[in-house]
């Protein structure tokens, strides 16, 4: 069986006709790919025709039509002229590179027809875990070739939140289980936004990812997902408390109880204790200590008869809301100096958020009113803060206009702490907050493949090889999706 049965047949644009045509001319055959079909299908056999994208070529009109029943996709030119070229595209890391043959279904306008398309191919192919993107394209003899942006059906992405993890999976690379160039701790946050989705959407396409990054790094770096670096292994233990959340498989838990404990060493006496950021360094900062709080109550909440763990958790709280840490504003500042103070650096977007979840953890482990009341008054200053909110949209200080640092994975783990905090809440008081950001971000913040960039209220910028700014769109998301 080729890559291109039967024939292509001329189109108007929206029309499907029904009578045969001479063979178009096409290109050798490539390997074909079979989800519910294979490559190749008639679109007269379409369950459906959605126009996502579309571009100029040469006063040509490229368009990309999606068969969402079927996950499929096929390209049309219209106001054509003899001799004109269209195809399809297809990638598998959205839109990075596309397969290595191209121009899957290419053919030739014949005489007399003044629109033409190909047949339909398939976006994803499911059989290897591609998670795929269609774009349409087309080349008149005398002028440019053009595409469309990329597209594809809403298999496993018909609501913005799925759709965004599914862009999200776009970025997973199979190869190391981890995602686009692997970044350790920013992958770790990816993972966990995914493992969200799934149980938020009740889609579960994609817990593949969960098993296969742990089989592939447990035993990376210091084992056990840990490495010098404590705020790491505090992002990764979260990540397994989620999986094992998620799947009930034990390996997952043992694993965040293995990081706690590595944390636990690097807890030192100096002003008057706290997780150091580095076990090399001296340095004490917010984000570290945070995670530490939050995971050491999370296990606590999932291990029968502990009191180790729950002991950690309360010492971490009482040594956090003393260090100063928390200023006048009601803002968490980075870290503290070594005289043991405030050392007054940026008020970064995460160290807002983790310390909510935490705080919930500690309250459903301990019952403490006092422990919400806390997190409320911290999350009614950062969603309140004009510094953290221009115009009423979340953005990072010193925003990038990439998605390629740190940084840029930032304001997802303040969504997704402020949207746990607001679940905890009876009155859910910070849902419009949330449903504000997620709108802003999906109106002016995205592309045609629901990739995101870092400004959630514009302008959209392409994320490139950065995973930071999908992944914290997708925790946004999660969180509006909860309400």
């Amino acid at each position: 069986m080729t890559g291109y049965r039967g024939r292509a047949f001329g189109a108007l644009i929206g029309v499907l006709l029904c009578v045969p045509l001479a063979p178009a001319a096409i290109a050798a055959p490539r390997a074909e790919i079979c989800n519910r079909h294979c490559d190749g299908r008639d679109p007269q056999l379409a369950t459906g025709d959605r126009i996502p994208v579309s571009a100029d070529a040469s006063g040509r009109t490229v368009e990309l039509h999606v068969d969402d029943g079927d996950a499929m996709g096929w390209a049309s030119i219209s106001g054509a002229a003899e001799g004109d070229q269209v195809w399809l595209d297809r990638s598998f890391d959205g839109g990075k590179t596309w397969d290595s043959g191209g121009r899957l279904g290419e053919t030739t306008v014949p005489a007399g027809q003044t629109g033409w398309r190909t047949l339909m191919f398939n976006a994803d192919d499911w059989n290897a875990r591609g998670v795929g993107a269609l774009r349409a394209c087309a080349s008149p003899p005398d002028g440019a070739a053009a595409c469309t942006g990329w597209a594809r059906p809403d298999w496993n992405a018909g609501s913005r939140d799925t759709a965004a993890a599914t862009a999200l999976m776009m970025r997973y690379r199979q190869d190391i289980g981890l995602f686009d160039t692997g970044n350790w701790w920013t992958s770790a946050n990816a993972l966990t936004a995914l493992i969200d989705n799934i149980r938020i959407s009740g889609l579960r396409g994609y817990e593949y990812a969960v098993a296969h990054t742990y089989d592939l790094n447990v035993d990376a770096q210091g084992g056990n997902f840990t490495n010098e670096y404590l705020d790491d292994t505090g992002w990764w233990g979260l990540a397994w408390i989620a999986a094992y959340d998620l799947t009930g498989d034990g390996r997952y838990l043992e694993t965040a109880r293995a990081d706690a404990d590595h944390m636990a060493a690097h807890w030192t006496p100096e002003c008057g204790g706290g997780v150091l950021w580095n076990q090399h360094k001296t340095y004490k900062n917010a984000i570290t200590n945070e995670l530490y709080l939050h995971l050491n109550a999370a296990l606590h909440n999932r291990i029968p008869g502990d009191a180790t763990y729950l002991q950690r958790a309360r010492d971490e709280w009482a040594w956090f809301e003393a260090s100063g840490m928390i200023n006048d504003d009601g803002l968490v500042n980075d870290g503290i100096t070594e005289g043991c103070a405030n050392n007054g650096d940026t008020t970064w977007t995460y160290n807002q958020g983790v310390l909510l979840g935490g705080l919930v953890e500690l309250h459903r482990a301990t019952g403490e009113q006092a422990l919400l009341d806390r997190a409320r008054s911290l999350a009614d200053a950062s969603t309140g803060s004009e510094y953290l909110n221009p115009g009423g949209v979340l953005r990072e200080p010193v925003e990038a206009d990439d998605c390629f640092g740190d940084g840029a994975s930032f304001k997802g783990p303040y969504a997704r702490g402020l949207g746990v905090l607001n679940a905890a809440l009876d009155d859910r008081p910070y849902t419009d907050y949330l449903a504000r950001q997620a709108s802003a971000a999906h109106a002016n913040d995205r592309d045609s493949l629901d990739a995101y960039g870092p400004h959630w209220n514009g302008p959209f910028v392409a994320p490139g090889d950065g995973h930071g700014c999908q992944h914290s769109a997708l925790d946004l998301l999660n969180a509006a999706a909860q309400g």
